[in-house]
């Protein structure tokens, strides 16, 4: 669960990937979804010719990534090994060269990939933020489908209750002006983890003291990290706001790919985001985009 960023091994800083290029298009696509038992999204992918594959898609994911028996499988090229970085820990991996993935109708062409064992991932692979950019990713959780497509191709703002403008980091879009029990947080939207996870600043600012309440998180990676538990009164986002959320709070070193150390921050997982109808996460754009369920249904307000 939670970011994935790549660094080449030894390299004393973290590089940014490398963009893509653009991805061949017919307009709008939309790839019917499903929801896996850890209430992630994930969607069919073919690679080249073989497929269809299973591939989580994860916001939070920096990089596009494999299962090592697909790799194996197709018998795809290694191209040298890399350090991948994500909520548990720092972890070497090889890496491999895909010369196409198709997501529906959409095509994107020289990746590379790192390798991941599929048991840890929970799927054959992680469609990542370098698949996504300059794109608008649309999560219907309703009708359980994911579309893809720029902003005016997928309806604009029509239908959306809160639009949320965010910053740019490493390919991330950044929340900067949520509320979280009266403390403002940064908030990344993260599809690829369950758990709404805090950093060791939010906690501080909150004023959360352990009560022996924890949890164990495990990244795709294999690796585990354990997190302390805690409720947030109010999570406010705009003109909404959510009741009684439940968080974790963790050390990983994902907060510091980010520069998100020093001040309070989250990485909002699907425990939150599927409460709500639809949410859009505009690329191009920087903006999010929310559509509120029933009030009934959920405790939000406004």
């Amino acid at each position: 669960m939670g970011l994935l960023a790549l660094a080449s091994t030894g390299a004393l800083a973290l590089a940014t990937p490398a963009p893509l290029p653009p991805a061949e298009s017919g307009g709008v696509d939309v790839v019917k979804a499903d929801i896996d038992r850890h209430d992630r999204m994930t969607v069919p992918v073919r690679i080249g010719k073989s497929g269809p594959f299973d591939f989580l898609v994860d916001t939070g994911a920096e990089r596009t990534v494999l299962a090592r028996d697909i790799a194996t499988r197709l018998q795809l090229p290694m191209s040298g090994k890399g350090l991948l970085i994500g909520i548990a820990g720092t972890q070497s991996v090889d890496l491999v060269e895909i010369d196409e993935i198709n997501l529906g109708r959409r095509s994107f062409y020289g990746l590379t990939a790192p390798l991941l064992e599929g048991y840890n991932i929970g799927a054959d692979g992680i469609i990542g933020l370098d698949s996504l950019q300059d794109q608008r990713v649309l999560l219907d959780f309703d009708k359980k489908r994911m579309s893809i497509g720029d902003a005016v191709q997928l309806g604009g703002s029509r239908g959306f209750e809160i639009v949320v403008q965010a910053r740019r980091r490493s390919g991330q879009l950044i929340m900067t002006n949520a509320l979280i029990d009266g403390v403002r947080t940064d908030i990344v939207i993260d599809t690829g983890s369950d758990t709404s996870i805090g950093n060791r600043a939010l906690q501080k600012a909150l004023a959360k003291r352990h009560k022996g309440e924890t949890t164990q998180l495990q990244s795709v990676t294999g690796q585990t990290i354990m997190a302390d538990i805690d409720m947030a009164r109010t999570v406010k986002l705009g003109t909404m706001t959510m009741s009684n959320s439940m968080l974790v709070f963790a050390d990983t070193p994902a907060f510091e790919k980010l520069e998100l150390v020093k001040r309070p921050a989250l990485f909002m997982g699907m425990n939150q985001l599927k409460l709500f109808h639809r949410v859009a996460i505009d690329f191009a754009t920087k903006r999010i985009l929310f559509d509120l369920p029933d009030s009934a249904q959920i405790p939000i307000r406004f």
